[in-house]
């Protein structure tokens, strides 16, 4: 790709709508685990080029570079991210760089009541977590696996520690786990937990799913605020979620609704897929290659140029309401 003049440099990531992008989404590893219904019904399969997951060097460079340009809170993803064995040398050298302030984490919480002490040492300072029902038995028909007592078990062991406040998230779907609205409400009631329910998303791969499951996050919201929750501001580098607030409830409920027609107006967000991609929307493009600068310190001005001139193409608008649903097979090779 041509890069942008060198003096260009030091610009912070703004793009063409004068959208500031304070907040990275960085994949680690496309592998999982667990095999959620909508995502990886079918469970990981290993794609048969082989290209390796970016490395604890390719990762801390990435790091540097949004830092440099403005880049306040990186989000650890997958796939499931703590399945890398440098998981943690990989937190320490994020860390460690100048101008980032939250280093967050997406889990499906199946090591946590082992690890999560580690991980809080090592510098992860917020966490989310995948719940995606409380009963035991729809848990397991929704994510393939067995495992909500260890989830669940996690969860507490990360208040233990001193983590002061968890997101949960969990897709609700017609038909599963929506009946669970109310159940989840409960939950969070006494607990210091942001329960965030994700509108499922149409991919590639799940189009009859998605026909199928669909739930309107709007109908949600709808219902909480006749319920008397009340909608909370944002801060700088919060998430796409709408956060509501009830006087009565320790905990939050967040929405997460992309097929809301002024979605894209806020978004201050970025990924990077576990090969080394940028991809400046969940939906709909291939990518723009950035390995290539990865593998030298000395790159850093060339990685800056390049993410900036990127930024420029990025869309007002990622079309989902219009049912433009992209080139997005599945969620799980971009980090969600």
């Amino acid at each position: 790709m041509q890069s942008i003049p060198i003096k260009q440099v030091g610009q912070r990531l703004v793009d063409a709508f004068l959208r500031e992008y304070y907040y990275l989404r960085l994949s680690i590893t496309d592998v999982c685990n667990f095999r959620c219904n909508y995502c990886l019904p079918n469970g990981y399969q290993a794609q048969p080029e082989r290209q390796s997951f970016l490395t604890v060097d390719e990762i801390r460079r990435v790091g540097q570079a949004f830092a440099a340009m403005g880049t306040r809170k990186i989000r650890l993803t997958g796939g499931e991210p703590t399945l890398r064995k440098d998981f943690v040398e990989i937190v320490e050298n994020l860390t460690a760089l100048e101008g980032i302030e939250q280093l967050a984490l997406t889990t499906n919480g199946y090591r946590m009541a082992k690890d999560v002490e580690r991980w809080k040492q090592a510098g992860i300072t917020s966490i989310n977590v995948s719940v995606d029902s409380l009963d035991p038995r729809m848990f397991q028909q929704i994510t393939g696996e067995n495992k909500f007592a260890d989830v669940m078990q996690g969860i507490e062991r990360a208040f233990e520690v001193g983590y002061r406040k968890v997101k949960v998230n969990a897709v609700l779907m017609k038909d599963l786990n929506a009946t669970e609205f109310h159940q989840f409400l409960a939950w969070v009631k006494n607990r210091p937990i942001q329960m965030r329910f994700i509108e499922l998303m149409q991919t590639g791969e799940m189009d009859s799913f998605f026909q199928q499951h669909h739930l309107s996050g709007q109908r949600l919201a709808e219902q909480l605020v006749r319920e008397g929750w009340q909608l909370q501001q944002k801060s700088l580098t919060d998430g796409p979620a709408k956060v509501f607030k009830h006087p009565d409830y320790l905990g939050e409920i967040g929405l997460i609704m992309p097929y809301e027609k002024n979605f894209c107006a806020s978004c201050n967000r970025l990924r990077v897929s576990a090969k080394g991609k940028l991809h400046l929307c969940l939906f709909g493009e291939e990518g723009i290659e950035l390995r290539d600068l990865l593998q030298s310190d000395d790159s850093q001005m060339l990685l800056q140029s390049r993410l900036y001139s990127a930024l420029q193409g990025k869309r007002e608008h990622h079309y989902l309401h219009q049912g433009d649903s992209g080139i997005r097979a599945n969620l799980a090779t971009i980090g969600g």
